[in-house]
């Protein structure tokens, strides 16, 4: 994690649109067009969407344009073309802590972006969907949509949503809006809800205790993707969840340290 960047954001950042999304030249155009076929071919559910990238961060208040998704498929591919393209797309994560644990979600093999990784669901790109008024972008209105597609998870069943960081993957330049929150469900609940209404985001889903979180972490190793741990540690409190050194009263959703 050494590489990756945090950012801190305060409790009321905003986020803005605040200029048009820039014209390719010809040459870069075609090459963002050739790498979106290859990664086509590979999934076909892709779309190319609008999808919120910042151009300037802090911690009150970030600043953005629209881009085109297939812009984001070729500098996930090809990261070197970063300071051509320019983006830095945004995408929102949760970290749901319930009464019988954090829950876990591992992404399909065939996934355009960390691909069978372990990750704190939901998450997903900032679309067209959180667009406001005068270029307002309403990061929580996605991270409810995305409860409920990924994992068949109404908004009314969660509470207290905080917002922790944001977390910049050093190659793709992806940005991750970390976001916890508590829920009362029970992870048979929980399961039963992502069985009956997810969308397929998840091939597996866990429900794990918050004291068996560090055997967790270390069983998933490199599968677990890199801003998990960062997510963790501001939600349970400040230790590091690897060492067992932060708990969470579900019923309270406040963070307390503890030792192992």
């Amino acid at each position: 994690m050494n590489e990756w960047r945090v950012h801190e954001v305060a409790a009321g950042v905003r986020f803005r649109v605040v200029r048009p999304m820039p014209t390719l030249p010809p040459a870069l155009d075609a090459e963002v067009e050739r790498l979106w076929q290859i990664a086509q071919t590979h999934t076909a559910r892709l779309f190319n969407g609008r999808v919120f990238s910042a151009d300037v961060i802090t911690p009150r208040l970030v600043c953005g344009h629209w881009t085109e998704f297939r812009r984001i498929v070729a500098q996930m591919r090809r990261p070197e073309l970063h300071p051509r393209l320019g983006v830095r797309s945004l995408a929102v994560g949760g970290v749901i802590v319930g009464p019988d644990g954090v829950v876990f979600g591992r992404r399909p093999a065939a996934a355009v972006y960390q691909a069978g990784e372990w990750q704190l669901p939901p998450a997903g790109s900032v679309d067209a969907s959180a667009a406001g008024p005068e270029g307002t972008v309403d990061v929580l209105r996605q991270f409810w949509v995305e409860l409920q597609e990924e994992l068949g998870l109404n908004p009314g069943v969660v509470s207290a949503p905080r917002l922790l960081c944001i977390v910049e993957h050093p190659g793709s330049r992806v940005l991750d809006l970390g976001i916890t929150v508590t829920t009362t469900l029970s992870a048979a609940a929980i399961r039963t809800a992502h069985a009956a209404g997810g969308n397929g985001e998840y091939g597996a889903l866990e429900v794990v205790p918050v004291a068996e979180l560090p055997a967790f972490l270390t069983r998933a190793g490199g599968a677990l993707n890199g801003q998990a741990e960062v997510f963790l540690a501001r939600a349970l409190g400040k230790g590091d969840p690897r060492q067992g050194e932060s708990a969470v009263d579900p019923a309270t959703g406040r963070a307390a340290l503890t030792k192992p």
